[in-house]
């Protein structure tokens, strides 16, 4: 398992304008909360979070809060700007070794599907996995082989052998598959209902009408 170290900064006021002068400086507000404590406002660098967002690896986090020993964490949620797509939040779950967690674990796709090589097109459909298991157990990330794939077969969670590791999704949820190509057209270009197709005809009826 992956460990990372991060130096963060309490936050003692929590306005707007001291939020987003924070942002401003190339800090990202957040919380760190733990089992039985109180939640402490925090802000860490921007650049020190990029190795955890921007990834496809699970990391442990050693936490240090100002001048305090680093506590063992993981980075339980995060957010995006829409428009930037930089990191304007951040939220880091605290952890006991002994004691199991909930958290998601990004999903690798490995080798090329038979059904790809004989014209299908791949679909991943779950790219992180809501999983529980001890700290020390957290996969980096979990490999799914699709190299056996043919077309109109798929990978479901109940195929997936973990050791230490609950899967919380049901078994029959779809990982990957292989599918036609012509099925995926078809998907991409739904046919538009009578009502959809008279719709602009009604508005540009309005318009006239309006103008005249």
């Amino acid at each position: 398992m992956l460990e990372i170290s991060i130096k963060a900064k309490r936050r003692t006021i929590s306005t707007k304008s001291v939020v987003n002068k924070l942002r401003k400086a190339g800090n990202v507000p957040g919380i760190y909360y733990s089992k039985g404590t109180e939640p402490v406002p925090i802000y860490v660098p921007e650049l020190s979070l990029r190795p955890l967002v921007y990834t496809s690896e699970t990391h442990i986090v050693n936490l240090t809060i100002d001048d305090s020993e680093p506590i063992k964490t993981i980075l339980k949620d995060y957010q995006l700007d829409p428009v930037t797509d930089r990191i304007i939040h951040c939220d880091f779950m605290g952890i006991s070794l002994d004691q199991k967690i909930e958290l998601e674990v990004p999903v690798v796709i490995q080798g090329t599907a038979i059904g790809i090589k004989e014209g299908g097109l791949l679909q991943h459909q779950m790219h992180r996995l809501k999983i529980e298991c001890l700290p020390n157990n957290i996969p980096e990330h979990i490999v799914v082989d699709i190299s056996n794939l043919k077309i109109g077969e798929s990978i479901h969670v109940k195929d997936l052998k973990l050791e230490n590791i609950r899967i919380l999704h049901h078994e029959d949820v779809i990982i990957a598959s292989v599918i036609h190509q012509r099925a995926a057209v078809e998907v991409e270009q739904p046919v538009e209902s009578e009502e959809t197709q008279k719709e602009p005809e009604v508005i540009a009826k309005g318009k006239v009408e309006k103008e005249e």
